[in-house]
C-alpha cells in the first residue's frame, strides 16, 4: 500500500479540476496496518478459495478497504459470495449471474432498443396511457434525439407503462449522479448507469425506481467494471435498502426507521428527545434523508465510501449468503436463518451484528444506520438544545455536519449508543 499517507484515494475517484472548490475534503487516507490492502486480503484466502471473513472483518472495521479491492471486498460483504465457498464454485455464481442478467437486459431490450446502446435517454417516451410520445428527433436536448432509438408502439400492460414512465427520469437522475467525479464525464459510464438502474426497475416492479436509488447503485458502477457484476452488487445492497424506498399516501419507506430512532433518543437522551418533541421534530423527519441514501450527501464520495464499507462489515452476519441464495425472489429482503451459534460462528459476525445475536434482537428496523443518526444528533446535543427553537433551526444544526463528519469518530459513537440502549431497554 504505497503512499498510504498521501491522498492517493483520489487517484483512483478522480474529482473534475472545475469543481474541486465544491465537493467536501475527503478524511479517510489508507494505513498501513490498519486499512484492508490488497496483499492481506489475497492473503486471507486459503490455496483452494475460502475466506478468512472474522480476519477480513477486523480489518476492515480497523481501517476500511483500500481503493483497489473496494469492488471484489463489497461482493461478499453484501452477501454475493460465501466465504465458505471455492474459488471455482465462485466462478459458477458469477457466470450464472451474468448469463441471468443479460437475459435481463434483453428483455428490457426488446422492449426499448436503446438499453446497453451507450446512450440513454432524458425525455419521456410514453404518456400516462402507454401512447408513444411525438417524435423527440425535433427537441434540441441530444439526449431526447436518441428516444427515437425506442419502441413506437403503443403499450397496454401497466407493469410496461409504469417502468417505461421511469426511465426518462432516471436518465435525469443519471445525469445529476456524483457530476464531480472524472468517472462520469463519460457518456459510456452514464449509460451503464442507466442500463442496471432501468433492468433493477424492471425486476423490482413493486417499487419500481425511486430518487436515491441512483445514490446507492453509482459506487457499485464505478468499482466494478462488469456490467453484471456491478447489477448484481447493487441488487445485494437493494435488499438490505428497498424499503426504504418504497411509500404511499399515508407512509414514506423510512417512517420504522425514523420511529426506532425516536425510541433510541427517547432511551439513552430523553431530555434531547423531549426538546425536539417540543419545536415539533417528534417524528424526526429532518433525518430522513441520512438514512433513504446512507448519509451518501453527508460526507465526501471517498468518505461515503468508507463509511459503507465498514457499517456492512459491522453489520456482517456469516448466513447472508444462503439466505439470500434460499429466496425465490430476485427482490427480497434476505431475513436471516438462525441456526444454533458457536463460538466460532460468532466471530465471523460483524461487532454490530454480534452484539444483537448475543442479545437475542433480530429486529430489522433497527440497522447501524439508525445508531449513526443518533450518534449525530448527541454530537450535535448542545446546539440543539440551546439553538433549535423550531423545526428549521433542527435542519439547519444537523445539516451544518455535512462535509465534516468523521466516519471513524461517527461510528464509534453509535456502537457506543447501541450498548446503552441494548442496557437501558433490558431494564
Amino acid at each position: 500500500m504505497k503512499n498510504s499517507a498521501s491522498g492517493e484515494p483520489d487517484s483512483y475517484f478522480a474529482i473534475r479540476p472545475e469543481c474541486q472548490g465544491d465537493v467536501p475534503k475527503a478524511r479517510f487516507k489508507p494505513k498501513i496496518g490498519k486499512t484492508l490492502s490488497a496483499r492481506r486480503w489475497h492473503a486471507a484466502f486459503s490455496q483452494d478459495g475460502h475466506l478468512d471473513i472474522a480476519g477480513v472483518l477486523r480489518r476492515i472495521q480497523r481501517g476500511g478497504v483500500h481503493p483497489s479491492i473496494k469492488g471484489v471486498v463489497w461482493e461478499f460483504l453484501l452477501g454475493c459470495f460465501d466465504p465458505n465457498s471455492t474459488f471455482n464454485e465462485r466462478n459458477e455464481v458469477r457466470q450464472r449471474r451474468r448469463e441471468q442478467y443479460d437475459a435481463l437486459k434483453a428483455e428490457c431490450q426488446k422492449m426499448v432498443p436503446i438499453i446497453g446502446s451507450g446512450k440513454f435517454i432524458t425525455a419521456a417516451i410514453i404518456n400516462d396511457d402507454g401512447q408513444p410520445m411525438q417524435d423527440p428527433s425535433t427537441s434540441s436536448d441530444p439526449h431526447d434525439n436518441i428516444g427515437v432509438m425506442s419502441s413506437n408502439d403503443a403499450v397496454s400492460d401497466k407493469k410496461v407503462i409504469q417502468w417505461k414512465l421511469s426511465l426518462h427520469q432516471i436518465g435525469l437522475d443519471v445525469v445529476r449522479t456524483d457530476r464531480a467525479l472524472v468517472f462520469y464525464e463519460s457518456e459510456i459510464n452514464q449509460a451503464k448507469l442507466w442500463d442496471i438502474l432501468s433492468v433493477y426497475a424492471w425486476v423490482d416492479n413493486d417499487i419500481g425506481y425511486v430518487q436515491g436509488m441512483n445514490d446507492i447503485c453509482s459506487p457499485m458502477v464505478i468499482l466494478l467494471e462488469n456490467e453484471a457484476d456491478a447489477f448484481w452488487c447493487f441488487q445485494h445492497a437493494m435488499r438490505r435498502l428497498r424499503e426504504n424506498f418504497r411509500s404511499s399516501s399515508s407512509s414514506i419507506g423510512v417512517q420504522t426507521q425514523l420511529s426506532t430512532l425516536s425510541e433510541i433518543i427517547k432511551t439513552v437522551d430523553p431530555k434531547l428527545h423531549q426538546h425536539l418533541e417540543e419545536v415539533d421534530g417528534g417524528e424526526y423527519l429532518f433525518a430522513f434523508r441520512m438514512l433513504m441514501v446512507l448519509f451518501r450527501r453527508e460526507f465526501s464520495f471517498i468518505d461515503g465510501l468508507y463509511l459503507w464499507e465498514v457499517m456492512w462489515a459491522m453489520e456482517y452476519n456469516p448466513n447472508i449468503f444462503a439466505s439470500y441464495e434460499e429466496s425465490d425472489s430476485n427482490v427480497a429482503t434476505g431475513k436471516n436463518v438462525a441456526p444454533k451459534i458457536s463460538n466460532k460462528l460468532l466471530k465471523q459476525y460483524g461487532k454490530f451484528e454480534r452484539k444483537n445475536v448475543e442479545t437475542g434482537r433480530t429486529d430489522q428496523n433497527s440497522p447501524l444506520a439508525v445508531f449513526l443518526v443518533a450518534s449525530v444528533l448527541e454530537t450535535k446535543n448542545k446546539r440543539l438544545l440551546k439553538e433549535a427553537k423550531g423545526l428549521d433551526d433542527v435542519v439547519k444544526i444537523v445539516g451544518d455536519i455535512t462535509g465534516k463528519l468523521d466516519a471513524r469518530k461517527a461510528l464509534n459513537e453509535a456502537l457506543k449508543i447501541h450498548k446503552k440502549y441494548l442496557n437501558k431497554a433490558k431494564k
